[in-house]
């Protein structure tokens, strides 16, 4: 009897046609997550939650069989991978077999040729289902011009015509409305998280602004906490709001 290998084990996954978080609760907001194909805008100020809805993401892609390649300013792998073992989203193992990749960048020092690169980088995984870039705010910060941008959501749409999803975080109070609206209308999908005081605390809520066929959940919001061995936890949103 033959032991099928990883990859060959791969072609008896039967893969969702959404990108999950890999938390059903969470998902459920979502209309159900993430269409494939979909180009898809996290936006958020700092501490928002940004990079750990991008790991969920990741983790749930990881867990329906997708090939997952991740461009981060703001982790090593090795930071990435202990960062995501606190919330019990261990990808280890996938990072071994090659079916996560993980690609530290240094946007900031590429200056001009920052979006340039990193498209580049990205037309190289082809072979990958799902492209995640976390985050791309100092590409913006140190682009010359708001064409440079332009250009690169624009690739990041054909990217997602072709077939593969992709996922772009980014601080969205570093970008002039004039060009930030532009390409919120070019997105598939566009999540905004936000905090806000509760007395004594900082809450966390997730805006589900839009997803493509999933218009009755356009404008849900969601709140959560991010708790070590658990992850994002969704909290009822009066609870949230004390």
């Amino acid at each position: 009897m033959t032991i099928p290998t990883p990859e060959s084990a791969d072609e008896h996954i039967e893969k969702r046609p959404i990108i999950s978080s890999g938390n059903p609760e969470l998902d459920s907001k979502m209309g159900g997550g993430i269409p494939l194909g979909a180009l898809t805008l996290i936006e958020g100020g700092s501490g928002a939650g940004k990079s750990v809805l991008a790991q969920q993401m990741i983790w749930g892609s990881l867990k329906d069989g997708f090939h997952v390649a991740l461009f981060t300013s703001e982790n090593s792998v090795t930071s990435l991978i202990r960062q995501m073992q606190s919330i019990d989203l261990d990808v280890l193992d996938f990072l071994l077999l090659g079916k996560l990749r993980a690609y530290p960048i240094e946007l900031a020092h590429l200056g001009d040729q920052a979006t340039r690169e990193l498209f580049r980088a990205m037309k190289r995984m082809r072979d990958y289902d799902v492209l995640i870039i976390d985050s791309f705010t100092s590409a913006i910060t140190n682009s010359s011009t708001d064409v440079q941008i332009r250009t690169f959501f624009e690739g990041c749409k054909r990217l997602s015509a072709s077939g593969q999803t992709v996922i772009v975080t980014l601080h969205a109070h570093t970008v002039d409305e004039d060009l930030i609206d532009p390409i919120r209308s070019l997105c598939d999908a566009h999540l905004r998280l936000r905090t806000e005081a509760d007395g004594q605390r900082l809450i966390k809520l997730l805006e589900v602004a839009k997803v493509r066929g999933g218009a009755a959940v356009t404008g849900a919001i969601v709140g959560f906490d991010v708790e070590p061995g658990w992850g994002m936890r969704v909290i009822p949103i009066s609870k949230a709001r004390g």
